[in-house]
């Protein structure tokens, strides 16, 4: 009877522990876990991996995105070592931690340790809740018995990884590493892995940039258990406990934040976006910007833009001095996406169509005289003539005459055309384009213009720039004859570089706006293309900018930074025809229109008052005049009657003159003739 009552006992207790398993499977197994996933920082990185860019979740907190394999091997095994010993054993409950916690919190009236495991902490984390209420500590229970039945421990790991706090906004261990120490989480000391094993304990008591003396003595407490514990030598501990505590937070990094706003703006939900640049170009370049602003006006912003000409891809944007600072240069403003007038620096253009259609070459000469097309009558910046000079000569003093006469062959329409197929996006302020877009009637952008120039330096052969590294860069397309490039990037090469510079290794134009709103230089070596900008971003004029003076020696520097020698300009390919004037084919010796047959003679006589179309009000019908070059004697003439005859003055008074319009007329002993047609009151 006995045996049968044990058994009967027995049977009663293996089905009451059977039940409450059942119970407990049932309870867990409909368990509703948190959300799992969590935004993380949107990542900006360059072309090789390395962060440009973190920004913050819409919490304003610092969460990155992390696994255990990026993380150093000797901090994964301390805090194991310190938070749950039996983390890769338990089934996310340990029973005797628990029981350890309970028996010293009852003996000692207080809680002496916690009996929480890493996966209980995960718990706590995604769903916020406390610790101290029983309610509280149950829920914890259950999710981690749940999310160990559900996930690995590799992955219940990441979670802990990613969302403990470390102090201030900042959540997860590579947060906490940048924010800290500067670097990732990869590689750290036993001293750095200790401090990011104690914080997460009192987050905010312990901050280094609150209580440095708090953080240390956390940190040195882990380490001595560490070396207890078997995981540290006694030097080991010995040197990490020398080891100084940080006292402030790093920054986090934030180049390129033009370019990096813009791709998170066209993929705001990428969490990781790999871009083309070079993170130690870039933040070259914009030491190089900033350090500028030093000799600039309060109000002025510099833009920088750097590319390999050979693949397209952009290894450097700057677009402003002075991103986020809310002063006076409007540093929010991206000035290499804006549209101004480049000034001088679609010179290079034209000459280069000229050059391409046979109009001109390098040597070929051309004459730098007051030239009228209707009523646009172009001006050199001096005022000054040269008379007749070389094509190269003219484009290396940025002549706008000679320019002009050539556009006005070519056409601006086909200058337009060869912008767009070199791939800048031109605004013309009309409708139809004139011969001043020649002299930068025209808006592009910085980003734009150094496109066009890296046509120039790719031989003429256009290939889009592009700043994202999944692009697929397109097929190049050819623009201008690969001799015609040549010939104009030689002119370029000669230019006289800034002082201190060298000679001929960069081949660049400079440029100055209208009323000098924009100074601009763009140039190339044999790999690279490069423009700066400087002006005020409401496009304001700054009083004596010029390109020469302000943008170039810029861009020399960033040709600088890109490394200690510019890669050398090609050779000229072998179809060039590099001969002297006089060996020059005679119709290619001296430039000359389409009408310029048509045309007076140089010396032929030329009215210069009154102007066309003048209104003169005349009391007795006297009209003074003034004449320019011409054989004398003069015949002047009115309205087709002679007036003065035999004349040799080139200053006199017509008399006699009826009001309303009159055609005044010259004509000197050569019978070359010109004419005016005035209104006389």
């Amino acid at each position: 009877m006995r045996i049968d009552r044990l058994l009967a006992a027995l049977a009663l207790c293996l089905l009451a522990l059977g039940a409450g398993r059942d119970a407990l499977d049932r309870w867990v197994a409909t368990t509703e876990l948190p959300l799992l996933i969590a935004n993380t920082s949107p990542e900006m990185r360059d072309r090789d991996g390395a962060l440009l860019r973190l920004y913050t979740v819409e919490d304003g907190r610092w969460r990155l995105a992390v696994t255990p394999d990026a993380v150093d091997g000797g901090y994964l095994d301390m805090l194991v070592a310190y938070e749950d010993r039996r983390f890769f054993s338990h089934a996310g409950v340990d029973l005797q931690a628990l029981l350890r916690a309970t028996g010293q919190a009852l003996w000692n009236g207080r809680i002496v340790s916690g009996g929480s495991t890493l996966t209980m902490q995960v718990a706590r984390l995604l769903e916020d809740s406390g610790t101290g209420r029983l309610s509280g500590k149950l829920r914890q229970i259950r999710v981690a018995l749940a999310l160990e039945r559900r996930l690995s421990k590799e992955r219940i790991l990441q979670l802990y990884l990613t969302r403990a706090p470390f102090g201030g906004n900042l959540e997860g261990v590579r947060a906490a590493t940048l924010a800290w120490f500067g670097k990732e989480p990869r590689r750290l000391t036993a001293a750095e892995a200790a401090l990011l094993v104690a914080l997460p304990q009192s987050p905010e008591a312990r901050r280094p940039d609150r209580d440095r003396q708090a953080a240390r003595s956390a940190r040195d407490r882990v380490l001595a258990r560490m070396a207890r514990a078997g995981l540290l030598s006694a030097e080991e501990a010995k040197q990490a406990l020398s080891e100084p505590v940080p006292s402030a937070r790093r920054p986090f990094p934030a180049l390129a934040p033009h370019l990096t706003d813009l791709a998170r703006a066209e993929d705001p939900i990428a969490p990781r976006h790999r871009l083309t640049l070079r993170r130690d170009l870039q933040g070259a370049l914009e030491r190089l910007a900033g350090d500028s602003l030093r000799h600039l006006p309060p109000d002025v912003s510099v833009a920088i833009v750097l590319a390999d000409h050979r693949s397209g891809e952009i290894l450097a944007s700057v677009g402003s001095a002075s991103y986020g600072s809310g002063d006076a240069r409007q540093g929010f403003v991206d000035m290499t996406r804006a549209y101004r007038s480049p000034g001088s620096t679609l010179k290079p253009l034209v000459y280069a169509m000229g050059f391409d259609r046979g109009l001109a070459h390098p040597k070929t000469l051309i004459n730098d005289r007051p030239v009228a097309f209707g009523s646009y009558a172009p001006q050199n910046f001096d005022g000054a003539f040269r008379g007749e000079l070389t094509v190269t000569e003219a484009l290396r003093l940025s002549l706008n005459i000679p320019v002009v006469l050539l556009m006005d062959e070519i056409g601006p329409a086909h200058l337009m055309d060869v912008l767009r197929r070199a791939g800048a996006r031109a605004q013309l302020p009309g409708e139809q384009a004139g011969l001043a877009v020649a002299l930068g009637g025209v808006g592009v952008t910085l980003t734009d213009l150094v496109q066009t120039y890296a046509m120039l330096a790719n031989g003429g052969v256009a290939r889009p720039l592009y700043w994202r590294q999944d692009d697929t860069p397109e097929t190049g397309t050819r623009v201008i004859s690969r001799s015609a490039a040549w010939q104009v990037s030689d002119i370029l090469a000669g230019l006289a570089p800034p002082p201190g510079a060298p000679h001929g290794r960069i081949a660049y134009k400079t440029g100055t706006s209208y009323g000098h709103r924009d100074a601009w230089a763009v140039g190339f070596d044999g790999a690279h293309v490069a423009g700066v900008w400087i002006g005020r971003a409401d496009g304001t004029p700054v009083p004596g900018a010029f390109g020469g003076d302000l943008a170039a020696p810029i861009l020399f520097e960033a040709f600088g930074r890109l490394k200690p020698r510019p890669d050398p300009l090609p050779p000229p390919p072998p179809e060039t025809l590099i001969v002297s004037t006089a060996e020059l084919p005679q119709p290619l010796q001296r430039f000359s229109g389409r009408d310029a047959v048509f045309e007076p003679a140089e010396d032929a006589p030329k009215l210069i008052f009154p102007p066309a179309g003048a209104r003169l009000p005349v009391e007795d019908g006297t009209v003074p005049v003034k004449l320019r070059d011409g054989t004398p004697p003069f015949t002047w003439m009115a309205n087709g009657a002679a007036v003065l005859t035999g004349s040799r003055r080139r200053e006199t008074v017509l008399t006699g003159l009826a009001r309303g319009f009159s055609t005044l007329s010259v004509i000197d002993a050569e019978g070359r003739a010109d004419r005016v047609t005035v209104w006389i009151d």
